[in-house]
């Protein structure tokens, strides 16, 4: 397998739902031998899960990666606080924007880079409900401009 191929194990979908995602970041993420061979079964769950800067620190909270199956003494707990791995100058960037700007940190999605395992976070606004629901009557129009586009 090549270093810079990727295989995507998880996905937010409700991230693009929930928040106006302004840009990217690329995390490394620490964990456990059984949270990563619970992954590699793909037992992960982002749904529910944000991001947060702790004491300087980047974490993940709320992430559940099911108890590895065959673990036993070494399983840990599936919703821990995860550890993020990112550059200082990354992390002080991340500081001010959420600062200032008012944005947040949402996990998009969970993937192999290499046999190394990275997080794509989002930095976002909330949406409105009003903007979802004007997102939604979008998606709409162009479905049916689609299927009628034949006619």
């Amino acid at each position: 397998m090549k270093a810079n191929s990727s295989k995507q194990i998880a996905k937010n979908s409700v991230a693009y739902h929930n928040y106006t995602i302004q840009d990217t970041v690329e995390a490394g993420i620490v964990l456990t031998g059984t949270e990563i061979k619970s992954i590699r079964s793909g037992t992960v769950n982002l749904k529910d899960s944000y991001a947060a800067i702790t004491n300087g620190e980047v974490y993940v909270y709320s992430m559940h990666i099911s108890p590895y199956e065959f673990g036993n003494i070494f399983n840990r707990d599936p919703l821990r606080p995860r550890k993020l791995l990112l550059h200082k100058r990354e992390i002080f960037k991340l500081v001010g924007m959420i600062k200032q700007q008012g944005y947040t940190l949402v996990p998009i999605s969970l993937y192999f880079r290499g046999n190394k395992v990275k997080m794509q976070l989002g930095i976002g606004k909330g949406k409105k409900l009003y903007d979802k629901r004007e997102e939604i009557a979008k998606k709409d129009a162009e479905r049916y401009m689609q299927r009628h586009q034949d006619d």
